[in-house]
């Protein structure tokens, strides 16, 4: 730029005043010489020299300006800091082969956008973990009358029926009571899905309610009087409730475990990791809580059927448990935390008290029914534990994003 420039003229007085108020006394004297000899460069440098006159000015290491690099060791001997290092050796990229440049953005960490869970958490309810526990007490107090009716055990067999009745109304209300009206309940009945683990739910529940039903009915045939119509009922009940029975008891495992094969076949990640255990558990609880009604409602006399189906029950129920609990890595945590592992953990230690509480009192009443009730209450803690376990789930991203990464990581080391 020429000097005769206005831009030249600005330039000028904006030197004079930065030397009025910084003197050369006031600096050291090697610096003050590379100022004067800087500012001698710059006149040049604005009267049109080019860039002969920026090598009379200094290296880059003594320039200043905003604009100019520096290296360190330039920097100290011109007394300016440092603006960035340049002679320092660059750092090698993570991972790469070579040199590369100097990384200045940390690892990142997985946090969601905004916190917001990656999955919607499920919109169920309490009512629906308590159709949980009363599918499962109906099936397993089905079992419990069959076993009566095939062992000539009258009280165990009426016991059972008139649990499993009240458990599959309890049921139905509680799905309708989620649906919202009773109508889509009848709508589902229109398709047949053997994909649909819903579909397949409600074509079971259609089956086994009504011979559920049909056989509690045929317990009330001896209070019917002998002649007349109702004479005709009192004799056809009995062998109609006996047929009944064994379709409810047929269909009794299909309804205690298609459950768990429901849950496991949703996207939250501790229900659908846990596929092969749910079903287990969920068969093993409902055993187990039949158990207890025997062992509640029925004579110490005649409870050895419920006895042994407390042990099997029990044996599955605390395997699934302890599967969930330890296969499953990172998605085992929400099992072993905050409510749902205070459930599962109360369910354990009940599930252990009512099997040793049913094998230890063979004669006692008051203990058969203690043990009976713990039973009974481990099906709950076990079928709440595991709904809200999932839920648990669903509502923190890091169970659904890390073990995604996870598995992409394998299948990229398998292709290796």
């Amino acid at each position: 730029m020429s000097p005769d420039r206005p831009v030249g003229d600005l330039f000028r007085r904006f030197r004079e005043r930065l030397s009025a108020e910084r003197p050369d006394a006031a600096m050291p004297g090697g610096a003050a010489a590379r100022l004067r000899a800087g500012h001698g460069g710059l006149e040049r440098l604005s009267a049109g020299s080019g860039s002969a006159a920026a090598e009379e000015s200094g290296s880059r290491a003594t320039a200043a300006g905003p604009g100019v690099g520096r290296t360190d060791a330039g920097s100290r001997d011109a007394g300016l800091a440092p603006h960035p290092p340049r002679d320092a050796a660059p750092r090698r990229r993570r991972g790469g082969k070579g040199g590369g440049e100097q990384l200045n953005v940390p690892p990142a960490e997985f946090t969601s956008y905004y916190g917001r869970p990656v999955l919607k958490p499920p919109v169920w309810r309490w009512d629906i973990a308590a159709y949980l526990f009363t599918g499962g007490l109906a099936a397993g107090s089905s079992l419990l009358a069959a076993g009566g009716q095939l062992t000539r055990r009258p009280a165990l067999r009426r016991a059972g029926r008139v649990t499993a009745l009240a458990a599959v109304g309890a049921s139905t209300y509680f799905l309708v009571n989620d649906l919202g009206r009773p109508s889509r309940f009848h709508h589902m009945l229109r398709v047949a899905k053997v994909t649909s683990p819903m579909s397949v739910g409600t074509w079971i529940l259609s089956v086994f309610g009504p011979a559920a039903g049909l056989a509690a009915i045929a317990e009330a045939a001896p209070l019917l009087p002998e002649r007349g119509v109702l004479g005709l009922g009192r004799r056809l009940l009995p062998p109609a409730g006996h047929a009944a029975g064994v379709v409810a008891a047929v269909t009794a495992p299909a309804l205690a475990t298609y459950t768990g094969v429901l849950l496991a076949d949703t996207a939250v990640p501790s229900w659908h990791e846990a596929y092969p255990e749910l079903p287990a558990i969920f068969a093993g609880s409902a055993l187990a809580s039949g158990a207890g009604v025997g062992l509640v409602a029925a004579p110490p006399g005649q409870a050895g059927p419920a006895r042994r189906l407390a042990v099997a029950g029990a044996a599955m129920e605390l395997w699934g448990s302890h599967r969930v609990e330890n296969r499953l890595g990172l998605l085992s945590e929400p099992y072993t935390q905050g409510t749902p592992g205070k459930l599962l953990r109360a369910g354990r230690a009940l599930t252990a008290a009512g099997v040793v509480g049913a094998l230890v009192g063979r004669r006692s009443r008051v203990l058969s029914v203690l043990s009976g009730g713990a039973l009974i209450a481990a099906s709950v803690c076990t079928r709440f534990g595991i709904f809200h376990g999932g839920v648990a789930s669903a509502r923190d991203p890091r169970y659904t994003v890390v073990p995604q990464r996870e598995r992409v990581d394998r299948r990229a080391a398998d292709q290796v």
